[in-house]
């Protein structure tokens, strides 16, 4: 039952020590800390409004325009009710219909009046014409005038009757305005000239016969609709600069809350279902993050990097959420966060994580498009100039934000076109956003080649900025394998030359290859003098002819532990270590494996008591740094260095570690390694170039020749002295007048 308790208690510490545990550690860490962030500008930070009252004075610093949309949509739906219905001509023939029924009307009238009847019996009649059992006095009225009114009166009343349907008929009648206006309708197109009866005589003739002649066209009336909305301007209220925006207890309203959020105040009311929605947002933004990187990207799963990106995400948005209200959000240096991300990660990871931020922070704190869309495009730019700096030239990381500088300065630029016209277009602010988003880019680039060192050694993560300082020889340990060790030195600088032409080769990083390659020997510094190119360095005999075959195999295959020893006491990178303890993976120390044989028999001796115990190579990188350290010290021994023996010999030996198992761990295919063995062959070519051979009876012969040449020179020397003083001799002679002549 103890024994149980134990394990059980093991078993737990194990799992909480554990990668997995960590991670999710993080991970949850991460979202409560990132909601609790976000969320606090709504219960921390400017929150002013409590149930719609406003707690403060607040006063406008500067000035600034609020459209009114009740007042503008109410402005529009007045005007669109002005707008006349466009209308179009029922096809069938219904304008002659109604003249002819006015002409039966006026026929049927004309009889009655020629009846030899009394008053009484005419008006029934003509009640009886147009149906008609009131006996309103108006109506009675108008029927008499029809019978009672001498014949040009009449006559008249038809032409006035007429001219007055044509004028509807021509503008046109639809069937709405028939049912609610028809009596406007008459009215509008009888002459105010008309004496009181004719103008009731004449609405009485035509009401009986008007009908729809034309109907809406609703898409052309829509159209008209909508021309006189777009040249509608909004209603803006204007807050000049110290002016109140709103009071201390008054009920803020929507044009109000719109003035305060430009002016930067929160006016949300965050209550739980609010900070819940931010949970669900940060939340699915950490969900895309892992998603993304367990099915495309697992390496950067390790805790160094998920820290680092979960630490990252956190220091911007804590920097966006405690801006002052009276500073541009062009402050925030999201591209410094696209640009390390890049350096640490990968271009991809970096872009996926950047658009998140963006989107956790533009939704959160209400950011505007023009801000998303100018940091966007300026993380875009970002990650693209970083993936093509010089590693060695940290002043290339600040140039990367210059040229994002740029990049956001247009754009901001566009945006600001976008968003005024020539009415309100102000240029100071317009030329202030371009050097604000200048400046971001600019001040980005700085901020990330300063916190770069910091990050590199907070988390461990080597960087191609940190493999560049590595590869300085005035490192320590490299110092100390040039003065100890200078033979496993210069094999180290043969072997990086190697490693760094074949990784590029092959598309794997070149950078890490050559710095790894430099420090994969310096565990030889623990006993330099057992190896043999340091021997003829210091011309010593070689200790192993002192030594049995297995201390021989102890001493030689300890330097790769020696050199993680080594690595982790100079403080080198853990993935510098990786290389130092797989270089030879579980080789055979095949020297030593042969003299053991011959010394004790081939039944007493097993083939892993020689091997090397170390992982094998698990990257690309460590294999190419694996074949070149075979490849090269062992073209080196060779003493007919022609350029087939090379080639052979470099196929040999990866021929060799393929066939032992030594490359099954790593990522290089089959086109890898030819691609490999051609970059080896190449190199080597040059490495083992031959110099002349002299016979040496050419060289006697030289020799000779030389110092015959040397001896007739001093004779001819003596002679011309001589023939000088003897010349100076006469020529004194000459002058005193002696005749001699020397010739």
């Amino acid at each position: 039952m103890y024994k149980k308790f134990i394990n059980l208690i093991t078993k737990l510490v194990g799992l909480f020590y554990s990668e997995k545990f960590l991670n999710y550690l993080i991970l949850f860490s991460s979202l409560l800390i990132l909601t609790f962030v976000l969320s606090s500008r709504n219960f921390l930070f400017q929150n002013i409004i409590d149930n719609g009252v406003s707690r403060i004075n607040v006063v406008a610093f500067k000035k600034i325009e609020i459209e009114d949309i009740d007042k503008t949509e109410a402005k529009k739906r007045y005007e669109s009710l002005k707008v006349k219905p466009v209308l179009k001509p029922i096809q069938d023939d219904i304008n002659n219909n109604m003249r002819k029924k006015l002409g039966a009307e006026l026929d049927s009238i004309r009889q009655i009046r020629e009846l030899q009847a009394n008053s009484s019996e005419k008006r029934n009649k003509i009640k009886n014409l147009f149906n008609i059992d009131d006996q309103d006095y108006f109506i009675n009225h108008t029927i008499d005038y029809l019978y009672m009114c001498s014949d040009a009166e009449f006559s008249k009343l038809a032409v006035n009757a007429l001219a007055v349907l044509n004028d509807a008929l021509k503008e046109g009648i639809i069937e709405a305005d028939l049912i609610d206006n028809k009596d406007e309708i008459l009215e509008k197109h009888i002459p105010a000239s008309f004496l009181r009866t004719q103008s009731l005589a004449v609405a009485f003739l035509l009401n009986n016969i008007l009908e729809p002649n034309m109907k809406e066209d609703q898409t052309a009336t829509e159209l008209a609709i909508q021309k006189v909305l777009s040249e509608i301007s909004p209603v803006m209220v204007v807050y000049e600069k110290g002016s109140i925006v709103v009071s201390a207890g008054e009920r803020v309203k929507e044009t109000q809350k719109k003035a305060l959020k430009q002016l930067g105040y929160n006016v949300n009311q965050l209550d739980l279902i609010g900070i819940m929605g931010i949970l669900s947002l940060v939340g699915l933004c950490l969900f895309t993050t892992i998603y993304y990187l367990r099915n495309f990207a697992d390496k950067f799963l390790k805790i160094p990097y998920t820290a680092l990106m979960a630490l990252l995400t956190i220091v911007i948005s804590i920097f966006a959420v405690s801006l002052p209200q009276t500073i541009s959000v062009y402050v925030v240096p999201i591209p410094a966060i696209a640009i390390l991300l890049t350096i640490f990660t990968s271009s991809r990871v970096a872009l996926l994580i950047t658009m998140l931020i963006l989107i956790m922070i533009g939704i959160s704190l209400q950011y505007s498009v023009e801000y998303i869309f100018v940091f966007m495009l300026g993380a875009i730019i970002a990650i693209f100039t970083t993936n093509s700096v010089n590693y060695y030239r940290r002043m290339d990381m600040v140039r990367a934000g210059f040229d994002v500088g740029l990049i956001q300065m247009f754009v901001a630029l566009v945006m600001f076109l976008l968003q005024n016209n020539t009415e309100n277009l102000d240029i100071g602010v317009m030329v202030m956003k371009m050097f604000l988003g200048f400046g971001n880019g600019l001040l980005s680039g700085i901020i990330a080649l300063g916190i770069l060192p910091l990050i590199e050694s907070l988390f461990k993560i080597i960087t191609p900025y940190g493999l560049a300082e590595l590869a300085d020889h005035n490192q320590a340990l490299l110092r100390r394998l040039q003065f100890e060790a200078p033979g496993t030195y210069h094999h180290s600088l043969m072997v990086s030359n190697l490693c760094e032409a074949a990784a590029e080769a092959i598309d794997a990083n070149p950078i890490l290859a050559r710095v790894a390659a430099f420090y994969h020997d310096i565990g030889k510094l623990k006993r330099p003098l057992f190896f043999i190119e340091n021997q003829s360095y210091f011309g010593i005999e070689n200790p192993h002819e002192n030594l049995t075959s297995r201390l021989s195999k102890m001493v030689i295959t300890a330097h790769p532990k020696d050199g993680v020893e080594l690595a982790k006491e100079y403080g080198l990178p853990s993935i510098i270590h990786q290389f130092i303890i797989q270089h030879h993976g579980d080789s055979l120390v095949a020297y030593f494996y042969k003299q053991a044989i011959e010394a004790e028999g081939a039944e007493n001796i097993q083939e892993e008591q020689f091997r090397y115990s170390c992982p094998r190579p698990s990257t690309k990188e460590a294999a190419i740094l694996m074949l070149a350290d075979a490849v090269e010290s062992a073209v080196r021994t060779l003493k007919n260095a022609e350029p087939e023996v090379v080639d052979e010999m470099i196929d040999k030996l990866i021929r060799e570690r393929l066939i032992d198992n030594q490359l099954s761990e790593s990522p290089l295919t089959q086109k890898d390694l030819k691609t490999v063995a051609g970059v080896f062959k190449r190199a080597l070519r040059g490495m083992q170039h031959h110099r002349i051979k002299y016979h040496e009876d050419i060289l006697e012969e030289l020799n000779k020749k030389s110092i015959n040449g040397i001896k007739q020179a001093q004779l001819q020397s003596e002679i011309d002295i001589k023939v000088a003083k003897l010349r100076e001799n006469a020529q004194k002679h000459s002058d005193s007048g002696s005749g001699h002549d020397i010739n």
